[in-house]
């Protein structure tokens, strides 16, 4: 079984998150360093798809400035969506050729490692035709399923990078800013919401990177954010020419 690394970043801001995946998407490549898992939270902040719409953007950038929201487009696939406190961000850095080339199935299997969590909390939740994410549904007779789980995944030379966001705490009043995913007239929810008490990120973490683990037959072994650079800077030392 091959080895993969979970570094907890902790709070980080999407910009330096997406800087430090693509040292890793490029270190991957080069075979310098093996699968990684980064786990994060991030400040407020919006991230737009390759493929999305702007008019899925509810609100101006300055009441965005007003509420600390930042704004960032990015590479990845998938719409709008909001991360913020609260919230697991996954972004695995791996080596989908070695495990399997298949995108489709590559989304299923994240889909796969939240709803696998949810079930550690009693909680039941699935997948919905046609959209992508995990759902939570409701109680017969209230609105539709709400999404507990979103997912939006780059992809280069089979080495993956961007990934998933899990609710946990998160405050969902962020996501009126936003048609989350671009889907209309449906809303987010949280694992504290649906359990009806607090929960923390870190009864949380450990659950996903296990699941990440099972669904792609990794074993997960946890190391710190300070051995991941050593790596990276080991990779990216430029090599002395004799004069």
């Amino acid at each position: 079984m091959n080895s993969c690394l979970v570094i907890d970043l902790g709070s980080i801001g999407f910009a330096d998150a997406f800087a430090l995946q693509k040292r890793l998407v490029a270190a991957r490549k080069a075979e310098a360093i093996g699968d990684v898992l980064l786990l994060c939270e991030h400040p407020h902040v919006i991230t737009l798809g390759r493929n999305g719409s702007r008019e899925h953007l509810l609100t101006s950038e300055r009441v965005l400035q007003q509420k600390g929201v930042e704004f960032h487009a990015t590479n990845r696939g998938g719409d709008i969506t909001y991360h913020g406190p609260g919230q697991i961000v996954g972004y695995p850095v791996i080596n989908l050729g070695a495990i399997r080339r298949d995108v489709v199935w590559y989304v299923r299997m994240l889909e796969d490692a939240m709803i696998r969590t949810c079930t550690d909390f009693g909680v039941a939740a699935g997948r919905e035709t046609g959209k992508t994410g995990v759902w939570i549904e409701r109680p017969e007779g209230h609105r539709q399923a709400e999404k507990i789980g979103a997912i939006g995944v780059h992809i280069s030379r089979w080495v993956t990078c961007h990934g998933f966001a899990f609710n946990v705490s998160t405050d969902l009043r962020f996501f009126d800013l936003i048609v989350p995913c671009g889907i209309p007239g449906r809303a987010a929810t949280s694992l504290e919401k649906v359990l009806g008490r607090r929960v923390d990120r870190k009864e949380v973490a450990p659950q996903i990177a296990a699941h990440f683990g099972e669904v792609f037959s990794l074993q997960m072994t946890a190391a710190t954010r300070d051995e991941l650079f050593e790596s990276l800077q080991r990779f990216e030392q430029p090599v002395a020419i004799p004069a």
